[in-house]
């Protein structure tokens, strides 16, 4: 028979798939996964749940019913101070992930290159090829994570049509600074390239951190595309509801790939968004702060048995280096052990590297109830101290 597409059948089954399934094999605490274990605010939850009963089940406008994509618009300003025309810049998808692909295939001609920093989000490089493109990688490295200025710029070049770029970054918890991310525009601006900006976590920012759209930054408004997730933010990861803020012909572009991906996304989960966007800042701050004490109750336990832990100022997610615990095999065989031994489960980080990943380090979500969190320390102690105990010359 002739070949299938060679390279989704290149393509293995997403890592946060494989160990999922062998966390529940092995009767693991998943904190690989990045998905709360706890239901998002029960209004919302009532709102989607009346949405069914009104009436209105049927197609919804292409672009998103009126209410969020309104809602999104009043969001910009209140939180950015962007001024957004809901009409015809705001295009509703299905989820993050098809506004990523959605917004690329809106800019991207076979041939063109896009730059990518790594670490990144599993399903990036392979949008980008699926597209025809070029990918261009650039590294980030712990534990510091420091943007390689010199090595992002050789990354342009006269065929870049544009950057996807990931802020919160995930999973090194990185929030890009005004500095940085003025060291971005410039690039856009003298090699007249665009940005797919994956801002999901928007905000879940810690420690006096600060989420800056680079839309916001002068010059960029015409030539980026900010994407936003109600997953993230209301932390109903299987609703799939996402939007993208863009000029307007950059938008009537996305909504035409959205079109030919899915078309359209429930009308009552739009509605139930809509009203979540609107909430006040009370509920905005206590998100960042609820989720600051998990990854400090999280953060504190690891050090103490003698993870290295990396600073996170944004995410769902801690990076933690191995290596200081003794273990000297690779990151997916770690957490493999982990899973089985221990019964906690985290995600290699060399899942998020195209090549070869810098040094021993795994990704944990702490995106999770603190009973849980603490129930995981717990495995990890007991697991290590079995470790130390079997490692003894007599071994006792």
């Amino acid at each position: 028979m002739k070949p299938v597409n060679s390279l989704l059948a290149a393509t293995g089954t997403t890592i946060f798939t494989v160990m999922s399934a062998l966390a529940e094999a092995h009767g693991a605490i998943n904190l690989g996964q990045g998905f709360p274990d706890t239901e998002g605010p029960a209004d919302l939850i009532e709102a989607a749940a009346a949405g069914l009963r009104d009436g209105r089940n049927q197609y919804p406008p292409l672009t998103g019913v009126a209410e969020l994509r309104q809602a999104v618009a009043a969001a910009n300003a209140r939180f950015y101070g962007l001024e957004v025309d809901w009409a015809s810049e705001v295009v509703v998808t299905s989820g993050a992930t098809e506004a990523i692909t959605a917004s690329l295939a809106a800019l991207i001609d076979p041939g063109d290159e896009v730059v990518l920093i790594e670490p990144l989000y599993d399903t990036y490089l392979p949008t980008v090829k699926l597209l025809g493109a070029v990918p261009r990688l650039v590294r980030l490295t712990p534990p510091h994570w420091r943007l390689p200025r010199e090595e992002l710029a050789a990354a342009f070049g006269p065929r870049t049509k544009a950057l996807l770029l990931n802020t919160p970054m995930n999973p090194a918890g990185k929030v890009l600074t005004a500095d940085e991310l003025g060291f971005i525009a410039d690039l856009l601006l003298r090699h007249d390239a665009y940005a797919v900006c994956d801002e999901v976590y928007e905000h879940l920012v810690f420690d006096g951190a600060r989420h800056i759209p680079l839309m916001t930054l002068p010059g960029m408004r015409e030539r980026c595309l900010r994407i936003g997730s109600a997953g993230k933010t209301f932390a109903f990861t299987g609703w799939k509801v996402g939007y993208v803020t863009a000029p307007r012909a950059l938008a009537g572009l996305v909504a035409k790939a959205h079109q030919n991906l899915t078309f359209t996304t429930p009308p009552n989960l739009q509605r139930a968004v809509a009203i979540g966007l609107g909430k006040d800042d009370a509920y905005y701050a206590g998100l960042a702060a609820d989720l600051a004490a998990r990854r400090d109750l999280f953060a504190a336990g690891l050090k103490r048995l003698g993870f290295r832990v990396l600073p996170t100022l944004g995410s769902y997610f801690i990076t933690a280096g191995y290596a200081p615990l003794g273990f000297t095999e690779d990151d997916a065989a770690f957490c493999r052990r982990m899973t089985e031994q221990a019964r906690v489960t985290a995600i290699p980080l060399s899942a998020f590297y195209a090549g070869e990943a810098p040094g021993r380090y795994v990704r944990f979500a702490f995106c999770k109830r603190p009973e849980v969190l603490m129930a995981a320390l717990e495995r990890l102690e007991g697991w290590l101290a079995e470790r130390r105990i079997d490692a003894r010359p007599d071994g006792a």
